[in-house]
C-alpha cells in the first residue's frame, strides 16, 4: 500500500461494484486516474466461480491493485470456496453483496434478500474469513421494503459484526424487493444518509462507508467528516475524469500527473496489449472512457468516433488519430 494511504483506511475513497460496468478494462482506467480508490469487480456468483471459467471471471492487472472481489451467494461453504479462489489470485478484499434488489438475485436468494437473514449472512462471512487472510466484508442496504426501522438494519449490523466482518459499506437507501426494477431501486427508495453516520455512532469499532448518490467533492468530504469512507457508483463510471482529483482531495497524495490525451493513449497501449495477450477486442475496452472528456469542446464527436461500430475493423491507434481529427475527417476512415 503507499504510505500516503497508510493515514487512511482502505475503503476512505472506492468505486462501487457495478454489473456490466466495472469489468478489469474499466478498473484499469479508474486506476491510471486515480492510485489510491478502492476498486471493487462486478458482483461474481459463487456458481460462476465453481461451474464456471475462473480466469475469465479472476483475472485483472496487477496495476488495479487495491481491488476488491464482490461475490454473490448464500451458502457458507461455497462462499468459502470462492474467497479461497478470490484470495488466491490476489485480491486485497472479499465482499459479499446484500443490496443487490434485482429479481434474478432474489430467485437465487441472495444480494439484498440476505438481510432478511442475518444469521446465515454472519455463517457465510464465518465460513469466508475462516478460509482467507484477506479482509471480508459486507455490502447492504438500510432496509427492505418500506419499513424505514433503524433497529432493522443496526440488529443485521451487529449480528454479523459478532461473526468477525469489521467493515460494511452501507448503500443509504431500503431495497424494494417489489415492483421496482434494479435502476429504479437506485433512484426511487428516498436515500437517509443519516442511518449510516447513526451505524457508526452506534458501532464506532467497526469501518462505516457509504455508498448512494455522490457527485460532488463536496458531498463526498461531508460523508466523511461523519464515517469512515464513501463508495462513488456511477458518477464515477460516466465522469471518470472526477478521479484525477481523488488522491489530491481526499487522500493527502499529489495529483495524477496525467492529461486526459496521456491516458487515452495509456489505455490505446492497454488496448493493443489485451488483444494480443487475451485477444480482446479494443471496442471493449474504449466503452470505459467515452465519458473522459466530459464537459470539454468536441467531447461528442470524439465519443461517437471511439463508439463508432463501422470503425471496429480498424486498429486502435488509428481510431484515437480519428478522434482527434477535425470534424468532417474521421468519416474517411469508416
Amino acid at each position: 500500500m503507499p504510505k500516503e494511504q497508510e493515514k487512511f483506511p482502505m475503503w476512505r475513497l472506492s468505486v462501487a461494484p457495478m454489473m456490466d460496468w466495472t469489468d478489469r478494462h474499466c478498473r484499469y482506467l479508474h486506476r491510471l486516474l486515480s492510485h489510491h480508490a478502492l476498486l471493487y469487480t462486478e458482483m461474481v456468483t459463487t456458481g460462476a466461480l465453481i461451474h464456471g471459467d475462473v480466469p475469465r471471471h479472476l483475472r485483472f492487472h496487477d496495476a488495479e491493485h487495491p481491488v476488491a472481489l464482490q461475490l454473490g451467494g448464500s451458502e457458507p461453504a461455497d462462499l468459502a470456496h470462492a474467497a479461497r479462489l478470490g484470495a488466491q489470485w490476489g485480491y486485497d478484499e472479499i465482499n459479499l453483496n446484500c443490496g443487490c434488489p434485482s429479481e434474478r438475485v432474489q430467485r437465487g436468494a441472495f444480494g439484498a434478500c440476505l438481510m432478511n437473514e442475518p444469521r446465515l449472512v454472519a455463517d457465510c462471512v464465518k465460513a469466508m474469513a475462516d478460509a482467507v487472510d484477506v479482509p471480508v466484508t459486507v455490502k447492504h442496504r438500510i432496509g427492505i421494503g418500506r419499513s424505514e426501522d433503524y433497529g432493522f438494519v443496526r440488529d443485521f449490523v451487529g449480528t454479523v459484526a459478532e461473526a468477525g466482518c469489521r467493515v460494511f459499506t452501507v448503500h443509504a437507501r431500503n431495497a424494494w424487493l417489489e415492483g421496482l426494477s434494479p435502476k429504479e431501486n437506485r433512484e426511487i427508495p428516498p436515500l437517509r444518509y443519516e442511518v449510516a453516520a447513526r451505524l457508526k455512532q452506534d458501532f464506532a469499532h467497526l469501518t462505516i462507508a457509504i455508498n448512494g448518490g455522490f457527485q460532488t467533492d463536496e458531498a463526498v468530504h461531508a460523508q466523511l467528516a461523519q464515517v469512515d469512507g464513501v463508495m462513488v457508483g456511477r458518477e464515477a463510471y460516466h465522469n471518470p475524469w472526477w478521479l484525477a482529483r481523488w488522491d489530491a482531495q481526499f487522500f493527502g497524495a499529489p495529483p495524477s500527473a496525467l492529461t486526459r490525451e496521456q491516458v487515452e493513449e495509456d489505455m490505446v497501449t492497454y488496448m493493443e496489449r489485451e488483444a494480443a495477450g487475451h485477444g480482446t477486442h479494443w471496442y471493449a475496452v474504449a466503452r470505459h472512457m467515452l465519458g473522459l472528456r466530459n464537459g470539454l469542446p468536441g467531447a461528442r464527436r470524439w465519443r461517437q468516433v471511439w463508439s463508432d461500430h463501422r470503425l471496429k475493423h480498424l486498429p486502435a491507434r488509428e481510431v484515437m488519430a480519428l478522434a482527434r481529427t477535425k470534424p468532417g475527417v474521421a468519416a474517411a476512415g469508416v
